[in-house]
């Protein structure tokens, strides 16, 4: 019986090639749409799970309340960690790390110089987190102050080996000698953590003295909690502890405690209370993987239970010998589940292929990897897709009475029948618009975020940070003289931000009229003169630093955001306090954007510092870019011997903001690409059914003369009221989702009506298009042809 079913199939599909290859193409594209989202999906589920103490590592965070709103940051007080591990039971370990400043360095010896991405942290880091140690003792490895664990790669790069490196000094930023104590293995891809070498926390604060102030904050804090330990009564216990610490002067600063596996995909937070991140575009593309496999699936059913009337003589014969309709229902489904296997096979050549560029766009490692979990699961997809897709089919076709099939022959359709396939083509089409006018609104907002003016001007300028020589404020004014001398160099100089996000923030700022309780964070940055003039900030009143007035370092420059939240009216020459020293008001810029555009403009001020501007910035000529940054290159190498120059246009900087959008962006657009592919192919089988069908009333028709418009309109007429009908179910349903997701941008697009009616009018014109290839061969068809057999 399994030989003939198998046999049984085969034939179909060379009778109805056209259902088989559209069923192939559909089921084979949606299945290899999933299992590309599903290797995306399984990876970002599974960063930083490889942790074997998981369970009870924590990071602590903090709700800052600013402005009459909570903002939630990863950045802790220095010595946090410390006092928390001996005064809390709970703790078994705590470190303080910078992980939120994992930086290259440059790590030599003698004359070889690797830059290197490196990491500071306490001694217990090893013990907390897995990252496995190979070379020495990773309960020791970080014990001295001037200790280095360096990772596999990096101790090959040094040394062209991982043996005998133990006790061996490297020099970090040709300032300090490090001791090699130990080497990691390299880092896996999913580690939220990435870094080439760990020293020392004690050593990073000898460079940063102020991560030792409880008022201040900066590095980041784990926990390792012991088993059972009851977070939400923790959390309680924590909450005022940097007010206590500070004798209640931060009291605006409440640290809780979250479990770190969970802070990749939980990064977000409104008002202090978690509200997605990460996850969101998990459970976004999951949706899709399932979306787009039901689209399949849909054409599925809808041709198969169409094409039902090519099989009745089979069905009448099977149920008149004694077949039962469970038997009948089985062959079916299993019908339906091996087209489903075939298309897996399909479904993973098209994987094989388009994996490499799938890694591109996501930036990721994804591989095939057939292990035991990996195969079940696959199987378990291919048995859903194969029981959903054939479960309509086997049922309706099983159920029709054996009799009535046999004596007439040929199949009227039942009224629920047609509904039903109806309404599935409404249902895939409603999905398409959804998934169109998403892309649209996506598109647009990407577009209005990279062409919005930001308020200073961002194109043909380089960044770099200051290390080796350029450390030194009076080596760092010659460097700086000697590059506006290159030819291409429209200017040059140096600031304490990147203008890609926050960086360093203070309350520290009073005014007349200030609330005492108010501890609304200022962003602070410090420049060097003519670093506003060449990132062009436009000013609103007043001037900016010159070297024309001998006291600016006296002086300060607010934002209009900042003037607006102190209530300040002709602030030019008022006097306000920073850090308890008295600052002149000399300038007011107007409001640019220097967090990405999901934010507020917030208060934000200048001040004059050398030592405070860390990113040395440099305008290149346009056209001239290539030309000047090798001569640009060169000069460093010469200027600063051991360091390469690692540039970055701040362009660049800035679009690394929208990372996220822009890969949802790119991959919404294949999506929704193959939807309406998928969609398209289940209309053209309906439409090639339909003709069929009806060949021989069009030839009648056409004998009692109609023309071929009114053919191609009978033929067209029910496809376009189910299309239709799909578009004015998706609008309301795509408005809503687009919206909330533009409601997570404080500048945004405004949705017009026609970003709505343009798609519904591109997935009608696709679907007629579609329909009407079938329609137009099947009305210019000689009616002797479809008669003569009468």
């Amino acid at each position: 019986m399994l030989r003939h079913n198998f046999l049984l199939f085969y034939r179909n599909c060379k009778r109805f090639k056209s259902t088989f290859i559209i069923n192939l193409i559909g089921l084979s594209s949606g299945l290899a749409c999933s299992l590309l989202i599903f290797l995306w999906v399984n990876d970002e589920l599974q960063v930083d799970k490889f942790h074997e103490k998981k369970g009870e590592l924590y990071q602590i965070l903090e709700n800052v309340e600013q402005g009459g709103e909570t903002i939630t940051r990863q950045s802790t007080s220095g010595p946090m960690a410390e006092a928390i591990a001996r005064e809390m039971p709970e703790v078994i370990y705590a470190v303080t790390t910078s992980t939120n400043r994992i930086e290259d360095f440059i790590l030599s010896l003698e004359t070889n110089d690797i830059k290197a991405r490196g990491l500071f942290a306490d001694a217990d880091f090893f013990k907390m987190f897995s990252f496995e140690v190979i070379q020495g003792d990773q309960n020791q490895v970080l014990n001295d102050k001037n200790s280095i664990v360096i990772s596999e790669t990096l101790a090959h790069q040094l040394f062209g080996s991982t043996d005998n490196v133990i006790g061996k000094m490297v020099e970090w930023q040709q300032l300090k000698q490090y001791q090699v104590t130990g080497v990691f293995r390299d880092i896996s891809p999913r580690s939220s953590l990435q870094f080439d070498f760990v020293s020392t926390f004690e050593s990073f604060k000898d460079d940063f003295p102020g991560m030792a102030n409880w008022s201040n904050s900066g590095p980041s804090t784990f926990l390792l909690l012991q088993e059972n330990t009851d977070i939400a009564q923790f959390n309680e216990k924590i909450a005022d502890y940097v007010k206590v610490k500070t004798n209640g002067q931060s009291d605006h600063r409440a640290p809780f405690a979250t479990k770190f596996s969970d802070t990749y995909l939980y990064n977000q937070y409104e008002n202090g209370v978690q509200a997605g991140g990460r996850i969101e575009y998990v459970k976004l593309f999951s949706l899709i993987a399932l979306f787009i496999l039901f689209i399949a699936c849909i054409n599925f059913m809808n041709l198969s239970t169409a094409r039902a009337s090519g099989r009745i003589k089979e069905l009448g014969v099977k149920k008149a010998i004694g077949a039962q309709r469970g038997t009948l229902v089985l062959q079916y489904l299993g019908e339906s589940t091996l087209m489903a296997l075939i298309s897996l096979g399909v479904a993973i050549l098209l994987v094989t292929l388009l994996l490499p560029q799938f890694n591109v766009i996501t930036e990721k490692q994804l591989t095939l990897n057939f292990n035991l979990g990996f195969v079940l699961t696959l199987l378990s997809v291919v048995l859903v897709t194969g029981l959903i897709a054939g479960s309509y089919p086997a049922l309706y076709i099983s159920g029709l009475n054996s009799i009535a099939v046999l004596k007439g022959g040929k199949l009227n359709s039942h009224i629920g029948e047609v509904w039903a396939r109806k309404g599935l083509v409404v249902f895939q089409f409603a999905l398409s618009v959804i998934l169109i006018v998403s892309v649209f609104v996506v598109y647009q907002q990407i577009e209005f975020v990279q062409k919005q003016h930001l308020g200073y001007e961002k194109e043909n300028i380089v960044s770099f940070g200051r290390e080796g020589l350029l450390s030194d404020v009076s080596k760092l004014e010659t460097f700086i003289s000697e590059v506006k001398k290159i030819p291409g160099v429209v200017g040059a100089s140096n600031i304490g931000h990147n203008m890609a996000g926050h960086m360093s923030g203070t309350w520290g700022v009073e005014w007349t009229g200030k609330d005492p309780e108010d501890k609304t964070e200022f962003e602070n940055v410090g420049v060097n003169y003519d670093v506003l003039e060449l990132l062009n900030i436009q000013l609103e009143e007043g001037r900016t630093f010159s070297r024309d007035f001998g006291a600016d370092s006296s002086k300060i420059i607010f934002n209009e955001a900042a003037i607006d939240f102190m209530g300040l009216t002709d602030p030019i020459g008022k006097k306000i306090k920073l850090w308890g020293d008295d600052r002149e008001i000399i300038g007011v810029v107007k409001n640019f954007h220097f967090e990405s555009f999901h934010e507020e403009v917030k208060p934000l001020f200048f001040r004059l510092s050398q030592n405070g501007a860390w990113n040395i910035m440099v305008k290149i000529e346009a056209g001239e870019e290539q030309n000047t940054l090798s001569l640009l290159q060169e000069f460093y190498g010469e200027f600063n011997p051991g360091f390469s120059l690692d540039y970055r246009f701040l362009d660049e900087a800035y679009q690394a903001q929208y990372v996220a959008e822009q890969r949802v962006s790119i991959l919404s657009k294949y999506f929704a690409g193959l939807a309406i592919l998928i969609s398209c192919l289940g209309l053209f089988g309906l439409a090639t059914y339909t003709a069929e069908r009806r060949a021989k009333e069009i030839g009648i028709r056409k004998v009692l003369g109609s023309n071929e418009w009114k053919i191609l309109t009978l033929l067209t007429r029910d496809f376009a009221k189910m299309v239709l009908i799909s578009v004015v179910v998706a609008i309301p349903i795509s408005y809503y989702l687009t919206k909330s997701w533009l409601d997570g941008f404080a500048f945004k697009i405004d949705l017009e009506w026609w970003f709505f009616i343009g798609a519904g009018a591109l997935t009608m014109l696709i679907a007629l298009l579609t329909v009407s290839f079938q329609s137009i061969k099947a009305a210019l068809m000689n009616p002797v042809k479809s008669l003569k057999s009468e």
